[in-house]
């Protein structure tokens, strides 16, 4: 299958493992990577051996066809809005932007223009997700009934160098971690129907601990531990935990529970880990993971996958309309809070399409 241009914007944190996944995938073809601070795009081409250009450079490139949005949430629509309007397809970091109003307007954009979206996680592409998805697929589980999500911690300025953004409008627990616990949910349960919620901060600034800024303060503009419930157009009904306000806890990342069985689902922030499946009046046992993808961080699959159905013409699975579905949930948790009411979610989305054989071999994923 002929290769497939792709230029990176951002060269932040989340680069190295992408350039580094990206190797995995011979569809993709790296044409240059670009930052607003040209020497930090310098160190990136030199670690990976991909050329370092201008931002302007790669959306003028007609040998680019996706442009991969790195940069922090606040500007993930606004680069993505210039690579649409350079006629290249984008695909973002999550989440797809700081609020739905954004989004809304970045996926219409997109669908004007006849050009495809598509967004961070991919880890639901993994094989322990998409050996989990198979489970419930199989009717073992029986009925979904209910499930929990679960993402605690002490906040991320623990180990990152410029945690400012993830306190910033746009970050918190809820837009951070979330995507990788509703989007992985989606694909198992389905679209969301409702949400109901509270959050609250309550510090309102977070002493840096991480090099080489130990010991400087940042404020907190968003809430850091939100709390709710999730009711799905299947009927099942999740409770929801995103929190950088906790200092340990004993819960799993995801349990979904049937009328049959138990399902545990290991952490949606990964691609692999062991799925745990417990028949009603048995015991959890392990399940071997069969499908590829559970080895190694893949991050860049969504884009290979992207790749692979430009070429076939066929949807891509970590697509702006999941992407946007999440979003909306995402915000309806903080709408929910500051209205104490119920809010209906108004997007449509589908599950993806399972994925069970390697797009390493061209001839797989169409």
């Amino acid at each position: 299958m002929e290769r497939l241009g792709i230029g990176i914007i951002g060269c932040g944190n989340i680069s190295s493992a992408y350039l580094k996944a990206m190797a995995s995938f011979p569809i993709l073809d790296i044409r240059g990577i670009a930052d607003l601070n040209r020497g930090l795009a310098d160190q990136r081409a030199a670690e990976f051996n991909v050329p370092a250009r201008e931002i302007s450079e790669l959306l003028a490139d007609p040998a680019i066809e996706i442009i991969v949005n790195l940069t922090v949430p606040k500007a993930h629509v606004a680069v993505a809005m210039q690579a649409l309007e350079a006629g290249k397809h984008t695909y973002s970091e999550k989440p797809l932007g700081i609020d739905f109003a954004e989004g809304k307007k970045l996926a219409d954009f997109a669908a004007a223009r006849n050009l495809r979206i598509g967004a961070a996680p991919d880890t639901f592409l993994g094989g322990s997700h998409q050996t989990a998805r198979e489970i419930i697929d199989s009717g073992a589980l029986g009925q979904p009934v209910g499930g929990t999500a679960t993402f605690m911690c002490p906040g991320h300025e623990r180990w990152h160098p410029n945690p400012d953004f993830y306190y910033e409008i746009g970050g918190g627990p809820m837009l951070d971690m979330g995507p990788y616990y509703i989007t992985d949910l989606v694909n198992l349960l389905g679209p969301v129907a409702q949400v109901a919620g509270f959050a609250v901060a309550p510090r309102k600034e977070r002493v840096i601990t991480s090099e080489p800024r130990n010991g400087e303060r940042i404020p907190v503009h968003v809430p850091t531990h939100v709390a709710g419930v999730m009711a799905f157009r299947n009927g099942a009904v999740v409770q929801i935990g995103m929190s950088f306000d906790v200092a340990g806890h004993k819960h799993v990342p995801l349990e979904i529970y049937g009328t049959e069985g138990t399902l545990i689902v290991p952490d949606p922030n990964h691609f692999g880990g062991q799925v745990e499946f417990l028949r009603k009046g048995g015991a959890f046992e392990p399940r071997e993971t069969t499908e590829p993808y559970a080895d190694g961080n893949y991050r860049s699959l969504g884009v290979a996958d992207m790749a692979h159905a430009i070429r076939s013409n066929r949807p891509h699975r970590a697509n702006g309309s999941l992407a946007l579905h999440v979003l909306e949930v995402m915000e309806a948790f903080h709408k929910a809070a500051e209205t104490g009411t119920t809010v209906h979610i108004t997007t449509e989305t589908e599950r993806p399409a399972p994925l069970s054989e390697s797009l390493i071999d061209d001839r797989i994923g169409r």
